[in-house]
């Protein structure tokens, strides 16, 4: 087994919060974590129920505190942490007091907007927030970047296609960048007439062809939702306007994205699709550690191939240009009546199809107010859903 290089660094070891340790973007980082626990000390996990694994992941990595967004799971966390001096705690303010702990690194993994004040939390004290959480800036992005800017905090994105550009984006010179380049594996109905993905079942559209991720996020790439969300993500952390953002389908997922400059060069990252990568990337920054994934070999791979994504197979991308038209709450209700829809698909309520009817209708419908304050914000967020949940009736 490879063996993660520690930091080097004369600092003392990296605080470390994980939020959401239990998804798939949170698994990852412990498994980098577990490979050199000296190099870390670890403040707090946190889960949203899935208490088994928390508490297996706490007695591995013995954090401070565990814990757990669903009260009901309390006394099962407490009792199977009994004596391990690590203090258990549950509900959503809990979660929010995990991440104002005191830790100098925060991985925001926590899906959907539910992971939205636990970021702002460690944001508002100045934290190295590696956020995998794109919803954080889709719902809330001109808050938290001036929030990020006035406390000093630093957004670290985990996302592959951010993390890349992140990698080769000249902050020094932004002036001289003419477009961002997002890629897509263009998810497991690439190929997939219209007629025959409006019978695709939940089972099918969870099999990513190309990434291991969670339940939400695989059938966000299965509608191309994911970009859609991404290039929203983009146009807030990189300060780009939305016509320099272009999404390019690349199946392979080698070239996780790119950076084109004004002199006509286009600088790319590269490497195998595993999302140990750019959570290696974050958690060594601004070092590099070595990560157990495959190394890339080209001449394996043979060749790279690329197109443009199908609007009319995939109209998620134009929803996405007109939440950012509309601006203020936009982007905030698309993402929320895309949550309800996803989740209903996967308890087989609607079909695949109907998701991106319901964010349509949702987003036609909205009155976008300006995005002042985070109860601006619960409140489109909550208009939003009542909304979906009702077409979804329908």
């Amino acid at each position: 087994m490879t063996v993660v290089q520690k930091i080097k660094t004369n600092a003392a070891k990296r605080k470390i919060t994980i939020l959401g340790s239990t998804g798939s973007v949170g698994q990852q980082t412990i498994d980098l974590i577990a490979r050199s626990p000296d190099a870390y000390e670890m403040v707090a996990l946190t889960a949203n129920k899935n208490v088994a694994l928390l508490v297996e992941q706490a007695k591995l990595l013995k954090p401070a505190m565990a814990v757990v967004a669903d009260e009901s799971q309390y006394a099962s966390l407490k009792d199977a942490l009994a004596g391990t001096g690590i203090q258990a705690a549950a509900g959503a303010k809990a979660v929010e007091e995990a991440a104002q702990a005191d830790s100098d690194w925060v991985m925001s993994a926590i899906v959907g907007a539910a992971g939205l004040p636990g970021t702002l939390a460690a944001a508002r004290r100045g934290a190295t927030i590696t956020f995998a959480n794109k919803e954080t800036l889709v719902c809330a992005g001109p808050l938290m970047m001036k929030l990020v800017a006035e406390a000093g905090a630093t957004l670290l994105p985990v996302d592959s296609e951010h993390n890349a550009i992140y990698q080769v984006f000249d902050f020094n010179n932004p002036e001289g960048i003419a477009r961002l380049i997002l890629t897509a594996s263009g998810g497991p109905f690439r190929t997939t007439s219209r007629e025959d993905m409006a019978k695709m079942t939940a089972e099918q559209a969870v099999k990513h062809p190309v990434w291991s991720m969670g339940a939400k996020i695989s059938i966000d790439s299965a509608t191309l939702m994911n970009k859609a969300l991404e290039v929203i993500e983009a146009h807030f952390l990189f300060q780009m306007p939305p016509e320099q953002i272009d999404v390019l389908v690349h199946p392979q997922s080698v070239i996780h994205s790119m950076v084109e400059y004004r002199d006509g060069s286009v600088l790319a990252q590269m490497g195998s699709p595993d999302m140990r990568t750019p959570i290696g990337y974050c958690l060594a920054w601004p070092q590099r550690m070595e990560t157990p994934v495959p190394r890339l070999e080209l001449a394996k791979i043979g060749s790279l191939t690329f197109e443009n994504p199908d609007p009319v197979k995939f109209p998620a991308l134009r929803f996405a240009q007109e939440a950012m038209k509309k601006g203020g709450t936009a982007p905030a209700m698309l993402s929320a009546a895309n949550e309800v829809a996803v989740q209903a698909f996967l308890d087989k309520r609607i079909g695949f199809l109907d998701i991106e009817r319901i964010n349509e209708s949702v987003l036609n419908g909205s009155n976008a107010a300006p995005l002042t304050d985070l109860e601006v914000l619960r409140e489109a967020d909550e208009a939003a859903r009542a909304q979906a949940e009702e077409l979804i009736g329908k």
